[in-house]
C-alpha cells in the first residue's frame, strides 16, 4: 500500500506498481484454508488479470497430504478428470512478501464457466458481503489465533538431501512426545519468556506490520511454548485473507528460526487446546455499530441483551439456531474435537451470555463496554479453523437470524434452568448433521459446497478410523 502513497492497487496501476520485478508470486485457498500457488513471469501474470489463467480443480479433490478423496460427480468444485478452473488474480489483495526479498504476492479467486467456484472460500465470504452490502451493512471481524512452538528437531529430522530439518520426517522415526516445545512450563502474559528466542517472537509482530496482517495483541498464552495473536479489527473478508497469512508468515519464519508453529486444535494430552475465537459485528452506511441500541430496553426479556439492538438480537439468534448445524466449518479436523472437552476452556453446549467465557458466545455489549464495541465473541473454533468458511458461516446464520426475525431460543447461561443442548462432539457426528438434506448449511450455502466439503470431511474419518494410534498400541500391545 505504501509504494502507491496510500493508493488502492488497481487492474490499471499493477503494471506500474511492478515496474521493477521479473516475477511474482499467486496462491488461492483450497479446502483446508491451506494456500496453494506458484511463482509466475510477471508479463504472463500482467496478461491473465482480464481473462484469468489455468489452475486445476484439483484444488478442491484431495486432503491436505495430496492424497484424491471420492467426489460426487454433482460436486462442481471438482471438474471430470480433475480439469482447469480459471483464476481470476484479486489486485486488492496485493502485498509484498518481506522475507522472501519482497516478491508480489496476489491471492486468486476461481471461476467456472465463468461463475464462482463452489469450494471457493474468497469467492463465497465475497458474495456473502455483497448479499449485506446492499442492504447497507457490512460485517467487522477480529480473529484470536493461538499456536503452539516446537523446537524443530536438530537430529533424524532431514529430508534425503540432507537440507533444511523438517518435523513431519522426525515423526516418522521418533514419538510426538519426544518433540521439545519452545519454552517449558505455562506461563500467560510473560514479559520474560518471549526473550528465550526474542528474535523469532519480535518479527512475527513486525513482519505482520508489513505483510498488511496486523497484530494489536501478541502475547505468551496458557501453554509451554504457546502464543496468541490477537488480529486487528477488519472487514470480514480481508480479515478471513489475514488469518490465513497470518499462518503462512509465522510458519515462513519457523523455517528461519528452526522452530516449528503448530496450528492443531489439541497438540498435547492434558493442556488446554488451541483457540481461534472470532468477533464479529455489522456497521451501517455511517459505520455505526449495528448491533449498539441507542437506549437501554426496560422491556429486554433478559438484562444481558438490554443494551443490543433488535439487528444484533436477530444476528444472535441466528448463530444459536444454525451453528449445531455448521460445525464441520468451525471443527474441520478429527482433533479439533480433542480440545472441545469439559474443563479445558473451550465450549462442549450450545450457550451464550453477557461477558460469559464459559459458554460457545460471549455478548460483548455495554454497561460492560462501549456501544461501538458490541459484538459476539464465537468460542468454539480451533486454530484450525478454515477462516473463510468459518467466518462466512458466522456471517450467514447472523444474516439469516436478521432476514427471518428470529427470537433468541434460550435464555444466557446463567439463568438458564435447564442443560444446555450439547455441540456435536465428533467430526462424523457434525459432518452428519451439517449434510442431512434439512440442514441450515444447505439453507447459507450452495448445495454443491455442502456435498464437496462433507465428502472432504467423511474421507477424514475415514482414515482416522483405518489408522492405529500411539495411544491403542500401548495400551493393547501387551494385555489383550
Amino acid at each position: 500500500m505504501g509504494e502507491l502513497g496510500g493508493e488502492l492497487p488497481t487492474r490499471e496501476n499493477i503494471s506500474r506498481l511492478l515496474a521493477h520485478d521479473h516475477k511474482v508470486k499467486v496462491a488461492g485457498v483450497d479446502g483446508d484454508g491451506i494456500l496453494r500457488g506458484k511463482i509466475m513471469d510477471k508479463d504472463k501474470f500482467l496478461s491473465s488479470l482480464d481473462d484469468g489463467f489455468g489452475f486445476s480443480s484439483v484444488l478442491y479433490g484431495w486432503d491436505i497430504h495430496d492424497v484424491l478423496f471420492e467426489v460426487d460427480p454433482k460436486a462442481t468444485s471438482v471438474q471430470d478428470g480433475y480439469g482447469d478452473f480459471n483464476a481470476i488474480p484479486d489486485t486488492s489483495s496485493f502485498r509484498r512478501i518481506p522475507w522472501e526479498d519482497n516478491i508480489p504476492l496476489f491471492l486468486l479467486r476461481f471461476e467456472v464457466n465463468k461463475a464462482p467456484v463452489p469450494a471457493d472460500g474468497r469467492s463465497i465470504i465475497r458474495s456473502l458481503c455483497e448479499k449485506i452490502g446492499q442492504q447497507g451493512f457490512k460485517s467487522m471481524a477480529g480473529v484470536e489465533m493461538e499456536f503452539m512452538n516446537f523446537q524443530t528437531p536438530s537430529q533424524d529430522g532431514y529430508d534425503d538431501l540432507g537440507s533444511r530439518r523438517n518435523i513431519a520426517a522426525y515423526l516418522l522415526n521418533n514419538a510426538p512426545n519426544s518433540l521439545r516445545n519452545l519454552t517449558s512450563g505455562i506461563f500467560s502474559y510473560s514479559l520474560t519468556r518471549p526473550m528465550a528466542n526474542k528474535d523469532y517472537f519480535h518479527q512475527i509482530f513486525d513482519r505482520s506490520v508489513e505483510f498488511r496482517t496486523n497484530l494489536e495483541g501478541w502475547h505468551t498464552e496458557f501453554g509451554p511454548g504457546v502464543f496468541e495473536a490477537a488480529l486487528k479489527v477488519s472487514e470480514i473478508d480481508e480479515m478471513a485473507d489475514r488469518v490465513t497469512l497470518f499462518k503462512l508468515l509465522v510458519k515462513s519464519l519457523g523455517v528461519e528460526y528452526n522452530i516449528t508453529p503448530c496450528f492443531m486444535a489439541k497438540p498435547v494430552y492434558g493442556l488446554a487446546g488451541s483457540s481461534g475465537h472470532i468477533h464479529i459485528s455489522l456497521v451501517d452506511r455511517d459505520g455505526k455499530n449495528a448491533f449498539a441500541r441507542k437506549t437501554p430496553d426496560s422491556d429486554a426479556a433478559w438484562k444481558d441483551i438490554a443494551e443490543v439492538s433488535d439487528i444484533g438480537r436477530h444476528f444472535l439468534a441466528g448463530l444459536l439456531t444454525a451453528i449445531p448445524d455448521l460445525m464441520p466449518l468451525f471443527a474441520p479436523t478429527i482433533n479439533s474435537y480433542k480440545r472441545l472437552v469439559e474443563n479445558y476452556w473451550a465450549p462442549t453446549s450450545l450457550g451464550w451470555g453477557l461477558e460469559d467465557r464459559n459458554t460457545s458466545i460471549r455478548l460483548i455489549a455495554p454497561p460492560v463496554s462501549k456501544p461501538g464495541a458490541t459484538r459476539f465473541e464465537v468460542r468454539i473454533p480451533g486454530a484450525d479453523l478454515h477462516p473463510h468458511y468459518a467466518l462466512s458461516a458466522l456471517l450467514g446464520a447472523g444474516w439469516r437470524g436478521i432476514e427471518k426475525k428470529l427470537d433468541i431460543p434460550f435464555p444466557p447461561a446463567a439463568m438458564r434452568k435447564e442443560k444446555s443442548p450439547p455441540l456435536p462432539n465428533s467430526l462424523d457426528t457434525a459432518v452428519a448433521r451439517f449434510k442431512a438434506p434439512e440442514s441450515i448449511a444447505r439453507e447459507i450455502f450452495p448445495d454443491a459446497f455442502v456435498d464437496l466439503f462433507a465428502a472432504s470431511r467423511e474421507h477424514e474419518v475415514r482414515l482416522y478410523k483405518e489408522a492405529v494410534t500411539d495411544w491403542e498400541f500401548k495400551r493393547y500391545i501387551e494385555t489383550v
